[in-house]
């Protein structure tokens, strides 16, 4: 996979992706709900946020480690947990899991992935994290949780905004489903795709390996497909953190957090951070870019909670403008996923590689050395 060396920009990764990836599974990775317009502001509305550069100042010896939960990670990013990755290229958990292990930062696993828990565990020698959807079949949840316990990973991450599915339209007008239908036009999207065909045949995981199998009565493709439709919870509530909390007994991450006073409900429940999201931007069309929410989140929890953020993230002067606006942390999805489809692990580490200098160079333009120093006095204005 040397080609991915030469991609100097995460739009590059992206571009490479496009090229190799079938349409129904690129299009599932790289798009909004409705009209997206929450998914593209995601993204400008970074270049709302001016950061302050400063001269002259003492820049040897710079460093982005940090933490994230009491965990050291080499930079303050994290890949955040995506459904259907094994379908962007073959294993794409698994290969995922190992290039953020090997650069120094987390991985998050998620409950609708292609590789198990079980999976991502054979290849790894350091705790990753599990995101978990929580579904009207408790046992099932359970069962989940149990199975993430005995993996070792050392951080639950669970999302908050999925209760009821929203509609994306290049899903439907590409008539993807869960799982994904064999049909001639899915057929011809994979043929004009050989390598991937190819890269796909190496592997026997094409289903929701943490469902199939472990889920009462999904035995198969046709099982699981009505049994997925049926689970997502629209009674979802914080009692849900509580005894989900009380289960799983290790670090909680809420992730889905949007408007002040969820977030001050988010800090009332003891979880160790929450994640700025809107699901980028495939949830609620119309509502605040997650950036655009972070200050009034920062304002309210802030000294109570560890904040991260998640949505938009393409460039690693993104990071230092949710840094300077007082995130611990981000997460990135799609360029992951970019990278990913570009290149597998090499295009991962590429992802991460890219997303690093041009973090480091952000943080030495503004005058520091550590990236633990970043905050609202690097900020020149900010227009909305």
């Amino acid at each position: 996979m040397g080609k991915v060396q030469s991609a100097l920009t995460i739009d590059d990764l992206k571009s490479m992706a496009q090229k190799r990836v079938p349409k129904l599974f690129f299009d599932y990775a790289d798009s909004g709900s409705l009209s997206e317009q929450t998914y593209r502001a995601n993204k400008s509305d970074f270049n709302r946020v001016l950061l302050r550069q400063r001269i002259a100042r003492l820049l040897t010896d710079r460093s982005l480690k940090t933490t994230m939960v009491g965990e050291e990670v080499a930079m303050p990013l994290a890949i955040a947990p995506t459904g259907l990755t094994g379908m962007q290229y073959a294993d794409g958990e698994m290969k995922g899991a190992l290039a953020a292990e090997k650069f120094g930062v987390p991985f998050a696993l998620s409950t609708m992935s292609i590789c198990s828990i079980e999976d991502v565990k054979s290849v790894t020698t350091k705790p990753f994290w599990f995101q978990l959807y929580v579904m009207r079949d408790t046992d099932f949840v359970k069962n989940l949780l149990d199975r993430a316990k005995a993996a070792g990973c050392s951080a639950l991450v669970l999302t908050m905004d999925l209760q009821i599915l929203a509609q994306r339209h290049k899903d439907l007008r590409n008539q993807l489903s869960a799982p994904p239908k064999i049909t001639p036009r899915h057929l011809w999207m994979m043929m004009r795709r050989p390598m991937w065909c190819l890269n796909m045949a190496t592997t026997r995981r094409h289903t929701f390996r943490n469902i199939v199998g472990h889920a009462k009565g999904v035995t198969d493709l046709g099982s699981l497909s009505s049994w997925t439709n049926e689970q997502f919870d629209p009674e979802l509530s914080w009692d849900d953190v509580a005894w989900i909390k009380d289960y799983w007994g290790g670090k909680l991450i809420i992730k889905g957090v949007l408007d002040a006073e969820d977030a001050k409900m988010a800090a009332d429940t003891g979880a160790d951070a929450l994640i700025v999201s809107n699901h980028g931007g495939r949830q609620l069309d119309g509502t605040s870019s997650s950036i655009r929410a972070l200050p009034q989140i920062v304002e309210a929890v802030g000294k109570r909670i560890e904040i991260h953020l998640d949505g938009g993230i393409r460039t690693g002067v993104d990071i230092a403008r949710a840094l300077a606006l007082g995130a611990k942390s981000t997460w990135v999805g799609r360029p992951f996923l970019y990278g990913l489809g570009a290149g597998g692990e090499a295009g991962v580490k590429r992802m991460l590689d890219i997303l690093y200098a041009e973090l480091d160079v952000t943080m030495a333009l503004c005058g520091e050395r550590n990236i633990t120093d970043m905050g609202s006095h690097n900020v020149l204005s900010v227009d909305w």
